[in-house]
């Protein structure tokens, strides 16, 4: 049997400059240079501070990746890249990069989606057959999508404003949590009490899979005004219990979401239904540990990757561009990076989608 290809990824959508070797299911290489102390200050990512440093950080990544991985820029066998959506200056970035490399090494080329290479990984982790249901949970996107194959994708439902990572770092924002705000709000619920307060659970009260997570931080918000006003300030106590209630909410949430995801999953009649979660918010072991019990409670497969994958990475870039490659898909020197770009192109775009139109 024929070795499969040896791809070299490369990932830069938001704040992580990522490069890495896969071949196959078998990962050589994994670097992920963070750029966490240059966004401490504002409270977030900076994305003009994150083109310029991914601009510095492609090149040693790529260097570290190919050490780590013991091989030669010319052993590999293409070149696969973020080429959406994301930051449009990051991405930018590691798509002229791996043109670069690309062109210098006359290998072939193939943008990636990065929400593919998301939804991917239970693939890369667990070797899942196709169709299974997936569950991106990360802090730009909260999408139920069947993954029939790794260019084709069927949206369930979506969020249609605030995705859950972007929720959880603005409730951090607001109780004076440093940041990334999933970890510290999930540390600070472990020692809160959940049902001091009553939070909302957004749009259960309506049919299908779609999400909403903006009302559930406002809600929050008034919450702790209320402290505030009340006692001058907030207790370490106040702040667990608000993290712990706020968690308990966004976990019933997507509890009670993947319920009807999955039913409507099953009318597709999988031969082996497995269900996966990926992207940064798959790391909170409340959440995970729900979904899990979900799944046990239906008979179906669980898969969630190991914390290492779950965020920003270019192990899943390799593999998703190495499904690609083998069904012979190959970009030219054309490739444009792109913002926004939806797995499903036959869904309606989700509605609330902000300023700059609907999420991906």
């Amino acid at each position: 049997m024929a070795r499969p290809p040896l791809i070299l990824g490369l990932e830069s959508s938001c704040d992580d400059t990522a490069a890495a070797l896969v071949r196959g299911r078998e990962v050589l290489s994994n670097v992920v240079m963070g750029q966490a102390e240059l966004h401490a200050a504002f409270g977030g990512v900076v994305p003009e501070i994150a083109a310029r440093a991914h601009v510095e950080k492609l090149d040693l990544a790529v260097q570290a990746a190919l050490k780590e991985a013991q091989v030669k820029l010319a052993d590999i066998d293409a070149v696969a890249v973020t080429a959406g959506p994301g930051l449009i200056g990051g991405v930018l970035s590691g798509v002229m990069c791996a043109k670069g490399i690309a062109a210098g090494a006359q290998k072939p080329l193939i943008g990636v989606n990065h929400l593919a290479g998301h939804a991917l990984t239970a693939r890369l982790t667990d070797g899942l057959p196709y169709p299974y249901l997936m569950l991106l949970i990360s802090g730009g996107h909260c999408q139920y999508l069947i993954a029939r194959g790794p260019g084709e994708f069927r949206r369930l439902g979506g969020t249609i404003d605030d995705a859950p990572g972007e929720a959880f770092d603005k409730t951090a924002r607001l109780l004076g949590l440093p940041q990334p705000g999933g970890p510290s709000v999930e540390a600070a619920a472990r020692s809160g009490d959940p049902s001091r307060f009553s939070f909302p659970r957004p749009l259960l009260d309506r049919p299908g899979c779609d999400l909403s997570f903006s009302g559930l931080k406002t809600a929050l918000l008034r919450e702790r005004d209320k402290l505030v006003d009340r006692q001058g300030g907030l207790t370490e106590t106040d702040r667990a219990d608000l993290c712990a209630g706020f968690q308990a909410a966004i976990r019933d949430v997507l509890t009670e979401k993947t319920r009807r995801a999955l039913a409507l999953y099953a009318e597709e009649e999988p031969e082996l239904p497995a269900f996966a979660i990926a992207g940064g918010v798959a790391a909170n072991t409340a959440i995970r540990t729900e979904l899990e019990t979900l799944c046990a409670s239906k008979d179906i497969r669980f898969t969630a990757p190991p914390l290492s994958l779950c965020t920003d990475n270019a192990a899943m870039i390799a593999y998703a561009g190495g499904e690609l490659f083998a069904q012979g898909a190959c970009d030219d020197m054309g490739l444009a990076a792109r913002p926004r770009w939806p797995l499903d192109n036959t869904a309606a775009p989700l509605v609330g989608g902000g300023r700059k139109g609907a999420k991906a």
